[in-house]
């Protein structure tokens, strides 16, 4: 989804705190170099032992450590520009009950808009499983980064617009497109459902 540009709060800042929170910045990089991006998020034990020893809130520790264990949210965005033409795909796979169709794509001179639609019967109050609210995740292999751009579901139906970059060629063949359900967003809690288009 697009982001809102942030603006800076205040304009007061104590100087003093520049060295600080410069240093702040290198732990950070520190942290995330030796998790190999892949934190974890630390016992709540641990989060109460420290917030007592330092003498700060246990709910901002869990709050900064939220923010750090979900640290690809902030990536800087690929804003598709320079259109210059539609793909027609039209691929469907049916799983669960639902019909996934893969409509097209929408080629840009620095990314591609991947258009996947899901329809289902989510009136059949005996299958709550499908009422669910769930996060489904576009991979494409190494080289490629998705991220969900556009969602909207109503009815049982439901479509979704992915930007991946860099663009993806003109000529697909070869491109497996995989979809993958999960519970949580950020790819957590997956629920093993899993939809491969491969291009032909």
């Amino acid at each position: 989804m697009r982001r809102v540009p942030m603006e800076r709060p205040t304009d007061h800042y104590d100087a003093r705190l520049f060295k600080i929170d410069e240093q702040l910045c290198a732990l950070l990089e520190e942290r995330r170099e030796v998790s190999n991006q892949n934190p974890g998020f630390p016992p709540f034990k641990s989060i109460e032992s420290w917030a007592d020893r330092y003498r700060l809130y246990p709910d901002l520790l869990k709050s900064l450590f939220s923010l750090l264990l979900n640290e690809e949210v902030y990536l800087p965005l690929v804003e598709p520009a320079g259109f210059r033409k539609h793909l027609p795909v039209l691929r469907c796979a049916e799983s669960g009950g639902k019909v996934y169709t893969l409509s097209g794509i929408r080629q840009y001179e620095n990314a591609s808009v991947v258009n996947l639609s899901i329809h289902g019967d989510y009136r059949e109050r005996e299958n709550e499983a499908m009422r669910a609210h769930t996060y489904i995740e576009l991979e494409l292999g190494e080289g490629y980064r998705c991220y969900v751009d556009q969602g909207t579901s109503s009815g049982g139906n439901s479509a979704y617009c992915f930007v991946v970059a860099p663009a993806l060629p003109d000529d697909l063949a070869g491109v497996s497109f995989v979809f993958s359900e999960y519970e949580r967003p950020l790819k957590r809690k997956p629920t093993g459902m899993e939809i491969v288009f491969r291009m032909e």
